[in-house]
């Protein structure tokens, strides 16, 4: 038996399958201790841990732990005079208008922040020797005193030369036994001191908190009888034996949202499509991928909290704007959605919790588009009159009634998705016409078609079982690694050698890896080259394959190169204008077989013919449909509603919508 479970901001999300039977559940999350959510999930799915061979785990504890503070103590160890690099960050403003813009503010305080005599070279020559007499004087003496719980070390140009941050490593460990140490040459070897800092710093930071977190849950399914492989998903899309995870926690930050694009893609190309717009609304944040020929792309870096993280993440874009999302009214009478959520606990005003402000969810229920008696198949019934109250106050406010303020929540809401969608889209070069939108969580079918319409997109491919895409994805989601590494150098013919050198390099050391996590077999490997101009400030990514690298030569490069830049700037560069390599990006993968098909959970829920919908500033009749009875070929005319167990999909009145062969079901536009 293999399980997957995603814990959520709302709900907690397992997906079983075993011996091709595919069971799926939805359960409250429990934000104070994500691991009872999970524990609860397997209790309701009917599943003893002792039976499972195979869990994954996805969770956003990391991200929690930046968010709301709760990482370790810890001690940050710079080169001398580097000690203030995490406060004065980069100089530029994040609100330019805001008379009161503070810094974000980084995981250790000023006097937690140590320095070493020690200076490396940017070519990685040893300019000034480690002083390992005063860091045994002074530092270890002030470590020891502070009681950290984990520390950082960040050495100037380390990714070039380690030497230093290993020696110091050793000494500290041997002085202090037991104590957690994050080094930068291993958590994020590039240049840029602020976000190689930032990445070590809050790596340390929540490297305690992730510890402590699988302890306990690796006690307790030990304690229930689990005896098989225990694996956590990754922001680069793959997962990590837990084991493995001890070691660079920062890399779980993302693990809920990359789950979801990766599913996403495994169900998507069951029906042929590898050119998708992934739109993942789930109950506290919507989150949107875009997908090339079925792969998605990373991104060398990412922000939690205003503080960059240099490590590899699938390029996802987030906006508060979840089902769990708050509907408000800003000091200028300007109605807002998001980015505060209700979450889990409360949670939105109709699911009876003593919630009282409105979110999205309860405007979808004051629409008609969420029928209170159908949620979650029935199995949780929601509170109408609670979420038409919430929105009376707003209502009243805007001079509205309370349908017309829910539309227009919703409208802002879909707004506020669209520009999300061209940020990752449009304004990298890519027309979302050619795309098809995969919309996903428990909120994103119900939005789906609206967001379509603004776009001029024509498909949409609406999975089965689309509330735990992200629990699908887990089990979807192969073995692996991704390293980034600084390598500067010009674009001439000696390039492409040391491309080979550096790539076979990398091979040897994830061959290593691979086969101490007991992962044997073939790996599939990737990589992608940061080049630009020399001159400019910001790199662009270069596919190459890894398999073409002997025959690969510098024109080769070029002409790639080129390519890139006319998609990003719409020029191609000025001729005869050095080209420089600035970086690496390697990724492997040990891919697992596939999983059966996934078909819609059935459902027993009696339902009327129709229901009233708000939709054009009119009251429609909707057809109300079961997404489980959905027969292949069987369509579905707007207006309508097709319920499943853990989404409902509104078909707008102009739509159709009907089940494929692969089990997904396709809505396009009608004319």
């Amino acid at each position: 038996m293999r399980v997957g479970i995603e814990v959520g901001g709302t709900f907690t999300d397992l997906v079983a399958v075993e011996r091709g039977e595919v069971r799926v559940v939805k359960v409250p999350s429990t934000p104070r201790s994500p691991d009872i959510g999970a524990f609860n999930a397997l209790e309701v799915a009917g599943i003893a841990p002792g039976a499972v061979t195979d869990l994954v785990h996805g969770s956003t504890v990391a991200t929690n732990a930046i968010l709301e503070r709760r990482g370790a103590e810890i001690a940050f160890i710079a080169t001398a005079g580097f000690r203030d690099i995490l406060f004065m960050q980069r100089h530029d403003r994040r609100q330019i208008y805001d008379l009161h813009y503070r810094k974000p503010v980084p995981p250790v305080r000023r006097r937690d922040c140590f320095e070493v005599v020690e200076r490396i070279g940017s070519g990685g020559e040893v300019l000034l020797a480690l002083d390992e007499e005063t860091v045994r004087r002074d530092l270890i003496p002030a470590l020891r005193a502070g009681g950290y719980g984990a520390v950082a070390i960040c050495l100037l140009s380390a990714y070039a030369e380690p030497v230093h941050e290993k020696r110091l490593r050793a000494i500290i460990a041997d002085a202090i036994p037991g104590v957690r140490i994050a080094c930068s040459h291993e958590v994020a070897p590039e240049f840029r001191e602020f976000e190689r800092a930032s990445t070590t710093a809050l790596s340390a930071y929540v490297q305690p908190v992730i510890d402590g977190y699988l302890d306990r849950f690796e006690a307790a399914l030990g304690k229930a009888g689990f005896s098989g492989h225990f694996s956590v998903m990754q922001s680069n899309g793959g997962r990590i034996p837990a084991v493995a995870m001890r070691s660079n926690a920062i890399s779980a930050l993302l693990s809920g949202p990359a789950a979801g694009v990766v599913g996403a893609i495994r169900q998507a190309g069951r029906s042929e499509r590898g050119n998708l717009i992934t739109f993942d609304m789930g109950g506290t944040s919507t989150d949107v991928a875009l997908v090339r020929d079925g792969l998605p792309s990373l991104a060398p870096e990412t922000e939690v909290d205003g503080l960059p993280i240099r490590t590899p993440v699938l390029d996802i874009n987030t906006v508060g704007a979840g089902g769990g999302s708050l509907v408000w009214i800003d000091d200028g009478g300007m109605l807002r959605v998001g980015p505060r959520s209700a979450g889990a606990d409360p949670g939105p005003a109709c699911y009876g919790r003593g919630g009282t402000q409105p979110t999205v969810t309860d405007a979808h229920v004051v629409r008609g588009t969420i029928r209170p008696d159908a949620f979650l198949g029935g199995g949780m019934k929601l509170d109408a009159n609670a979420a038409h109250k919430a929105f009376e106050s707003i209502a009243g406010r805007l001079g509205m009634n309370v349908r017309e303020a829910a539309a227009a929540a919703i409208r802002l809401a879909v707004a506020n998705i669209v520009r999300a969608i061209q940020l990752v889209s449009t304004e990298r070069g890519r027309d979302p016409r050619d795309y098809a939108l995969l919309p996903f969580g428990g909120a994103g079918p119900l939005l789906a078609a609206e967001i379509a319409e603004e776009l001029g997109i024509r498909e949409i491919l609406v999975p089965p079982n689309p509330g735990v895409i992200s629990a699908l994805g887990l089990l979807s989601a192969d073995y692996a690694m991704a390293q980034g590494v600084t390598r500067r150098m010009p674009l001439d013919n000696d390039a492409p050698g040391a491309l080979l050198a550096e790539h076979g390099r990398f091979r040897e050391a994830a061959g290593r890896a691979f086969a101490s996590m007991g992962l044997e077999g073939a790996l599939e490997h990737t990589l992608e080259v940061d080049m630009r101009f020399v001159g400019q400030a910001f790199e662009i990514p270069v596919a190459v394959d890894p398999g073409h690298l002997p025959s690969l030569t510098a024109a080769d490069l070029g002409d790639r190169f080129a390519e890139a830049h006319q998609r990003v700037y719409l020029h191609g560069g000025e001729p005869g204008r050095t080209v420089e390599l600035v970086g690496l990006r390697f990724g492997v993968r040990h891919p697992l077989e596939a999983l059966p098909e996934v078909r819609e959970r059935a459902s027993n829920l009696s339902r009327p013919e129709a229901a009233e919908v708000t939709t054009g500033g009119r009251v429609v009749a909707a057809r109300l449909a079961d997404a489980a009875s959905l027969l292949e070929g069987e369509a579905v005319i707007g207006p309508a509603l097709v319920e499943g167990y853990s989404s409902t999909t509104w078909v707008p009145p102009g739509w159709r919508i009907a089940r494929d062969g692969a089990g997904n079901m396709l809505m396009r536009k009608e004319g």
